[in-house]
């Protein structure tokens, strides 16, 4: 059995080299102490980086579906807000020419002044029709312009959906098509109300009686719409709420991944403090002997 050779240097070294170790690991306690995270850099843990890589792309990715959610509110609420209105002035139209349509008690001056109201109300209408959100018509599609009709109730917008990505593969129609509300060129309320105040003027039955009939079925049309757009805010609003409570799931899991256990890490700081300390008493009395002791 061989007895090799164990020299003064080959101990410094050593000894040294056992001190740097022990120095690194108290450094690094203190920089995750001092950081509250046990991840610093990758080479702190290649594999833990990785979750937390996509766990920080999964959090980015709930916190656009909620910002999109949240923008399609803003649209949706403008487009209730416009239905709302549209909704009460076709029924006061509606009521109008009900007026209108009791000959015994409307005379000419009665239904003149009927029909200036009805005028009134195409051009609130037109007015709620070219409602924006941000400078973009609500009814007007993907049109690049402000308005969804002209001043002669003719659709100018460009029809297609305004969409908003809410949750991975699922998207939600905020906008709605005017056309689907307020009709096009002859078939609008526009045309309509025109034709209301035409009857109106000239005292037509008919063309009053037809106008009641238009103004019913214009309003059940009305109501169909603010229905799915009341779908819709439902479902951006659960949305909303999903991307937010991910978002706080993923937090909690990002947290366990990478923030460092504030009390375990300060008794393990503590204990390699000792054990530092120990090594350089040891160190101390295993090379205290000089050259002259040695030589001696």
């Amino acid at each position: 059995m061989s007895i090799g050779r164990v020299t003064q240097r080959m101990l410094t070294e050593g000894s040294l080299g056992h001190l740097q170790q022990g120095l690194g690991r108290l450094a690094r306690l203190q920089e995750q102490l001092s950081t509250g995270k046990v991840i610093n850099r990758p080479s702190d843990n290649p594999t833990g980086t990785t979750a937390a890589m996509r766990m920080r792309g999964s959090m980015a990715d709930q916190t656009q579906y909620s910002r999109n959610a949240q923008d399609g509110l803003g649209w949706l609420t403008q487009i209730d807000s416009a239905l709302d209105s549209v909704t009460t002035t076709v029924r006061r139209a509606r009521d109008l020419a009900l007026q209108g349509a009791n000959a015994s008690a409307s005379g000419q001056v009665a239904r003149d002044a009927i029909a200036t109201e009805v005028e009134g109300l195409r051009k609130e209408l037109l007015s709620r029709a070219n409602t924006t959100y941000l400078d973009s018509p609500v009814f007007g599609g993907v049109t690049a312009g402000r308005t969804a009709y002209d001043a002669s109730g003719n659709y100018v917008g460009t029809v297609g959906d305004v969409n908003r990505r809410i949750a991975e593969g699922v998207v939600v129609k905020v906008d709605l098509d005017g056309p689907v509300v307020f009709g096009d060129g002859a078939t609008s309320v526009f045309a309509e109300l025109d034709a209301l105040a035409t009857a109106l003027r000239a005292g037509d039955q008919a063309g009053i009686s037809n106008a009641i009939t238009t103004l019913n079925t214009r309003m059940e049309t009305v109501t169909a719409a603010r229905t799915a757009a009341g779908t819709r805010y439902q479902r951006l609003e659960q949305a909303d709420q999903a991307a937010g409570d991910a978002k706080i799931s993923l937090e909690k899991q990002l947290s366990t991944v990478e923030n460092a256990d504030l009390a375990e890490t300060t008794v393990a700081l503590k204990l390699q403090e000792v054990a530092y300390q120990a090594a350089l008493g040891a160190t101390s009395r295993v090379l205290q002997p000089s050259l002259l002791d040695f030589l001696r």
